[in-house]
């Protein structure tokens, strides 16, 4: 396990640097005119990194809810999780706070409607509940919570997306070398045996300590970020909450029996292993960044 990791691990970061590029690339150039704009919207790689995450990540749900004898179906799944994720990247940028909104519900409406009639399909009514409900899971965890990435890149740079990623995974690794180092207080041993309240406090700190200095280079290269302050409050906070996105996870796969999400990643598992901690950190990060630029660009909001 640990080689795959050595060996995987550095590829992984190596892929996500490439992306970032190819995404800041492309951010501008001239569209061809089926594209409806002069030019290509922001993140258009990152869009397509994260559709692959979503079908990956929604396929492992399905597979956890059929280890509880939920049958919901591999398809069915991929296609609840991409309609969330196509709702918030496709959007219109123009949209108003109230279309936005709609457009989000409209998609909860819809997956609530197709689940319910795909658990119908065998003119059977048994399960009907437990499909529908898992169907309409599916949409928000791996769709419309996924889809907080697409926002933020869609208002922000490419390079603060990668930012708010490596705040939360620098907090998986603060709290692996703190917990084996002094940690001695489990956390929720009912759960999670191997984490402490020591690697947790040490890793919320670790990921406060990336933020400080991730929100230093990125203001050198000119790219806007909320003050350094704001940022380390926000690494700290987001490590704990990426933390709680990490046992949540946990808690699907043992209340389903299964140890590992997938095995499509080498030493991690799948994707849902991946992107379990930056999935609940998502929503929060994008409204801290949301507030701190309304502040910035109207000062009478912070007093």
């Amino acid at each position: 396990m640990l080689k795959y990791r050595l060996t995987f691990g550095p590829l992984l970061i190596v892929l996500i640097g490439v992306f970032a590029w190819l995404d800041e690339l492309i951010d501008g150039l001239d569209a061809p005119q089926w594209v409806g704009r002069e030019t290509f919207p922001p993140g258009v790689i990152v869009f397509s990194v994260f559709a692959l995450l979503s079908a990956m990540g929604s396929r492992e749900v399905a597979r956890i809810f059929r280890a509880k004898q939920v049958p919901i179906g591999t398809g069915i799944a991929i296609m609840m999780g991409l309609l969330g994720l196509i709702v918030i990247g496709f959007t219109p940028e123009g949209a108003s706070g109230t279309s936005g909104f709609a457009a989000g519900i409209t998609s909860i409406v819809v997956a609530f409607i197709v689940g319910m009639l795909y658990a119908v399909r065998s003119k059977e009514v048994e399960g009907a509940i437990a499909i529908g409900s898992g169907t309409l899971f599916i949409h928000v965890y791996m769709g419309l919570m996924l889809g907080f990435f697409v926002l933020i890149r869609r208002e922000h740079s490419v390079w603060v997306l990668i930012w708010i990623l490596a705040i939360v995974k620098s907090c998986d690794i603060g709290a692996f070398f703190t917990g084996t180092t002094i940690g001695k207080h489990k956390l929720i041993p009912w759960l999670s045996p191997g984490k402490t309240w020591e690697g947790l406090i040490g890793g919320m700190l670790t990921s406060g300590g990336v933020a400080i200095g991730g929100a230093i280079l990125l203001e050198r290269a000119g790219i806007e970020v909320p003050s350094l302050m704001v940022s380390g409050f926000m690494g700290v906070i987001a490590g704990g909450v990426g933390q709680c996105g990490d046992l949540a996870a946990s808690l699907l796969k043992r209340d389903a029996g299964v140890k590992d999400a997938g095995k499509s990643l080498p030493g991690f598992g799948g994707a849902l292993d991946i992107i379990d901690s930056p999935i609940l950190v998502a929503p929060f990060a994008y409204w801290v960044l949301q507030v701190t630029q309304d502040i910035v660009s109207n000062p009478t909001l912070g007093g």
